[in-house]
């Protein structure tokens, strides 16, 4: 990964930029006109990892969200509430969709799949 580079002239930061006839990734100075190639193609990386914990509040978090579809035509197999949030998503280790329910109780969020 890249790390910010600085002109050897200005020291002013330098910027990516293509040599679109050359076909380089180039950093250049806006203040003067220095100019180096880049040893690396890449300008800019985003890494997120998650904790368990934080999936695990995001599942919990379906159960307010009012774009999901709702059902009462299913019964929640901890709490017994009468409403769930449904959704489908490709379920670990499994080939095509699976239908994933979560109860709309704020004190349960159980989640489960038919």
């Amino acid at each position: 990964m890249s790390t910010m580079k600085f002109c050897r002239e200005c020291n002013n930061i330098l910027y990516p930029r293509e040599d679109r006839e050359q076909k380089v990734l180039l950093y250049a100075c806006r203040n003067c006109d220095h100019q180096e190639v880049a040893d690396n193609n890449c300008v800019y990386r985003n890494e997120v990892h998650h904790s368990a914990d934080e999936r695990t509040q995001v599942l919990q978090d379906v159960a307010s969200d009012p774009t999901l579809p709702r059902t009462k035509a299913v019964r929640c197999a901890r709490c017994k509430h009468g409403e769930a949030v449904f959704f489908q998503a490709t379920a670990r280790g499994e080939e095509g969709m699976t239908l994933f329910f979560v109860c709309c109780n704020p004190n349960c969020g159980y989640r489960w799949r038919d």
